[in-house]
């Protein structure tokens, strides 16, 4: 069981980030003076759709795999992930010639199975319940002896999307604010964990699904609070935080917003019409704020990194 003393620390940060320099790639900074003049905002844009598998997951991914023991990769990995993880897990285990038995819920785009069937993923589909998920991962593990490697309450996995915000704050050191979507929160632990050591006073927002909305409500409350429902085009963000990732997001995000469905649709095509980069629903709840200046905390002329998360789109079901 993971606990708040495995949070990881930036020193852990920096080891990943080795690992996925070898593995994955840097990936670059994007801007557009068409959305800056729309929200009178610098916006630069770290494209992890352009990372191995197309999402920032394959750095959580290659850094739990890279520091397992020779033991642990004959045995395997075993994952439960409705898609971005699931496809970055099964890279990384194939790159160092590891099983990789991935939990997927019957609900996951069909795209999506398609990639993880792609890098070598052995599929086991379940109830699109978060519960389900586990339980069948956990039966998986049980079977096998496979080496549980969850999508976002895990250390080395945390530290390994920490690496997104290093290279961001090295590519653009002068930010004033750095925004995340949320769903399991690793991506944003990870974040706030490089970025309060590189540049202490930088702000971090993250964005959210009004329909998964538990750490907007969990930040309100002062205690973690699930979700009442997951039934957002975000698939990416249909979870509950961790154990792990809740701590990091109650004591170092600044602020959470919230969007609605409607919204996350327009600001996508926003983002594919103006600056031409497709980008799933997911990453739309960190443009958003930024975008249409949904946070108190932006203001004129600030410089502000956006994490676009993933580029996975299926082209047969774009929603608009």
């Amino acid at each position: 069981m993971i606990t708040p003393h495995q949070i990881p620390g930036y020193e852990q940060i920096e080891s990943a980030h080795e690992a996925v320099k070898q593995h994955g790639r840097v990936t670059p900074i994007h801007t557009c003076a068409a959305l800056d003049d729309m929200c009178g905002l610098k916006l630069f844009f770290k494209c992890e759709n352009f990372q191995k598998t197309g999402a920032f997951k394959f750095r959580g991914a290659i850094t739990a795999i890279d520091r397992m023991d020779d033991q642990q990769k004959q045995r395997g990995v075993v994952t439960h992930s409705s898609g971005n993880h699931a496809a970055a897990l099964a890279k990384a285990a194939s790159l160092f010639g590891v099983t990789a038995h991935i939990v997927m819920p019957s609900n996951s785009s069909k795209f999506k199975i398609a990639a993880v069937e792609t890098y070598g993923g052995k599929i086991t589909l379940c109830e699109p319940t978060f519960a389900a998920r586990r339980a069948t991962a956990e039966s998986i593990r049980q079977q096998t002896g496979a080496t549980l490697i969850p999508p976002f309450d895990h250390p080395d996995v945390i530290a390994g999307q920490g690496t997104c915000a290093k290279e961001l704050l090295e590519q653009v050191p002068d930010l004033d604010v750095i925004i995340a979507p949320i769903g399991g929160g690793g991506l944003i632990s990870g974040t706030c964990i490089a970025a309060r050591t590189l540049k202490p006073d930088v702000r971090i927002i993250g964005g959210e699904p009004k329909e998964a909305d538990d750490a907007f409500r969990s930040k309100q409350a002062g205690s973690l609070v699930g979700n009442d429902s997951i039934d957002t085009i975000a698939d990416g963000l249909r979870t509950d935080l961790g154990a792990l990732t809740w701590p990091v997001i109650r004591d170092y995000v600044d602020e959470v917003v919230t969007i609605d469905e409607e919204e996350i649709v327009s600001v996508m095509k926003t983002v594919f019409d103006r600056s031409k980069l497709l980008i799933e629903p997911s990453c739309t709840v960190a443009v958003a704020p930024a975008l249409n200046r949904k946070s108190d905390l932006l203001s004129d002329g600030q410089r502000v990194g956006i994490i676009i998360t993933g580029g996975n789109v299926d082209l047969k079901a774009l929603p608009f």
